[in-house]
């Protein structure tokens, strides 16, 4: 019988595979995918930098499709990171149906999925580094950005553990966050303590003492030149997320804050800065331009993975994607307290063709064993492809939209625009470890309530600004709220307030009305619930009633009555003028 890696092999070889910025163009001489052909690299200069973001604890190779829309603010749609598709091929030179159009777009996922298998698993990922390490001893730095302890049934559990027992293996140098603050400053506090790294934040200060709470830089020798990383959390955590969750912490950009530990770095004699961000791309762009003496960015939040360096003003901005599926390798040659070269691989984790970690896949299996029976209960089956990423539409969160409409009789429903969230192939059955990927978060309580037309269109507005307002200071990185019954249209280039327009109740086709009253329901509310010091885990649900479900058990609820079967429904019609 062909083994999967095989048949893999044999099928690449059809495809006329031109490689990213020509690194794969051995490929159709040997007619074959291995190995040697994503890791083989010409080393340059004496510094590797090894990037990792936005994992969401995802310890297994998954299925995730990259987003078809990628929209941004003010004509932004035709620049990087906000191509897509088809465009994006064009863009990058790659060919439709080879390997990296499969890993870097969506373009034909069903079928190429088939094809190239499933993506990432830090086993993978751990060979990777074990074989850059080897061939460049004493020169590596891996630098992790952050969002890698939450969005997994296990991580839910055990409050990040497993991921950090996992992570631990893999022997990061340093790392930044966001989803990590939504298990409280206590656990947050507890978990930094046990790392055995820097956990840098130079931007999150105590409210009472007006004092860091993190460490905001770690310094390094690598190849003989003295780095500095500069550590930036997400800036809005408090606003995308509970604030009751961090009070005491105050967040923002901070940018001359920024500046002061740029400076005090070079100070110190640093001949690298290296700013560990998680701020999103369009963030970072504009950061890039204002910051003096910052090299390389190495940028995470909003899960851009590009094949190239971004170059700002010899400031260098690497982009590594999320969930596993990449790792970034940057060879720098610093001299002077320059960087006089650079080569670049965006290295993509086929996990059918990238070996096993033997040490590191062990661990994966110990930390999901007490977990393994429930993660492989079936709850349904899709139709379709579940997917999440996009600016206004997921799949998976009509499902969830479904649910909510359906299990508690609400005519509207609205699911945030997480970017985080694995794909469902169509076909497949849903497991209760794909529902997880999709909603496991800290505060998942399902709510109810009733809204005036006007009501319902302020939140949009202001969700459509965070997204699409010109400054990206001003933006927080994440995509549409979804709706489920309810149709509209939006300008993202237009006025603040003044975006959505042409809002439709499916119900009856009729226009929302601005003084009517409507029934609505959604989930993850960022409002403290009653009663409620310390997030809680899976095990530990807020309240029995039926208005405090986490959003997980109504959307087992709604497959159990439709016997375990999702047909999709269609999407909420959303139009958006280019």
């Amino acid at each position: 019988m062909i083994s999967r890696r095989d048949f893999l092999q044999a099928t690449i070889a059809a495809s006329a595979i031109t490689g990213l910025s020509g690194k794969w163009s051995g490929v159709c001489a040997r007619q074959t995918l291995s190995e040697d052909d994503l890791l083989n690299f010409t080393p340059l200069g004496t510094v590797t930098l090894l990037h990792i973001a936005d994992l969401h604890a995802q310890l297994k190779p998954i299925y995730y499709r990259e987003p078809l829309l990628n929209l941004g603010a003010n004509g932004k749609q035709s620049k990087v990171p906000h191509i897509t598709g088809q465009d994006f091929l064009k863009f990058y030179k790659l060919n439709p149906g080879s390997p990296e159009a499969y890993a870097l777009t969506g373009q034909d996922f069903n079928a190429l999925a088939k094809i190239y298998g499933k993506m990432g698993g830090l086993d993978r990922v751990g060979s990777i580094l074990n074989r850059v390490r080897d061939e460049r001893p004493g020169a590596c730095l891996l630098l992790d950005s952050g969002d890698s302890w939450q969005g997994s049934y296990g991580a839910l559990q055990t409050k990040g553990q497993d991921v950090i027992d996992v992570m631990t293996l893999l022997k990061p140098d340093a790392m930044t966050g966001h989803w990590e603050f939504t298990y409280g400053a206590k656990r947050v506090q507890e978990a930094i303590a046990s790392l055995g790294f820097p956990f840098l934040a130079g931007n999150v200060i105590d409210q009472e003492w007006e004092e860091p709470v993190f460490e905001s830089t770690a310094h390094f020798e690598r190849g003989g030149v003295k780095i500095a990383v500069i550590g930036q959390a997400f800036p809005y955590t408090p606003i995308a997320n509970p604030r009751w969750m961090i009070p005491d912490w105050s967040f923002g950009i901070r940018e001359k804050r920024v500046q002061s530990h740029i400076d005090a770095a070079r100070a110190k004699g640093a001949g690298l800065v290296v700013l560990l961000s998680h701020n999103g791309f369009d963030v970072d762009v504009k950061m890039a331009h204002r910051l003096r003496g910052v090299d390389v960015i190495l940028t995470g939040h909003t899960h851009d993975a590009l094949p190239q360096v971004y170059n700002i003003n010899k400031t260098l901005l690497v982009a590594s994607g999320s969930n596993g599926k990449f790792v970034s390798r940057l060879d720098l040659d610093v001299q002077g307290g320059e960087i006089k070269g650079f080569s670049y691989r965006l290295i993509p984790v086929f996990s059918d063709v990238i070996s096993s970690d033997k040490t590191i896949a062990s661990k994966i299996n110990q930390v999901r064993a007490p977990f393994k029976a429930e993660l492989s209960r079936v709850l349904g089956h899709s139709d379709g492809l579940l997917y999440r990423r996009g600016t206004f539409n997921g799949t998976f969160d009509d499902l969830i939209c479904d649910a909510l409409r359906s299990e508690l009789d609400a005519q509207i429903a609205l699911s945030p625009g997480f970017r985080w969230g694995t794909c469902i192939l169509p076909g497949q059955d849903i497991t209760l470890e794909d529902l997880f990927n999709a909603t496991a978060i800290t505060y998942p309580s399902v709510y109810r309530s009733e809204m005036t037309g006007q009501q319902i269109k302020a939140i949009l507005e202001d969700v459509a600004d965070n997204l699409f307002h010109e400054d990206p200071y001003y933006a927080q990185g994440g995509d549409m709220v979804r709706t489920g019954g309810l149709g509209f249209h939006i300008n993202p280039a237009g006025l603040a307030g003044a975006r959505i327009s042409k809002l439709v109740l499916l119900e009856d086709g009729g226009p929302l009305e601005a003084s009517k009253t409507y029934s609505v329901a959604g989930w993850a509310s960022v409002s403290k619930p009653k009663s409620v010091s310390e997030p809680k885990s899976v095990a530990e649900p807020e309240s029995d009633s039926a208005k405090a479900k986490p959003i997980w058990e109504v959307v087992e609820q709604y497959l159990a009555k439709h016997n375990g079967s999702y047909v999709q429904k269609g999407k909420a019609p959303i139009h958006w003028q280019p």
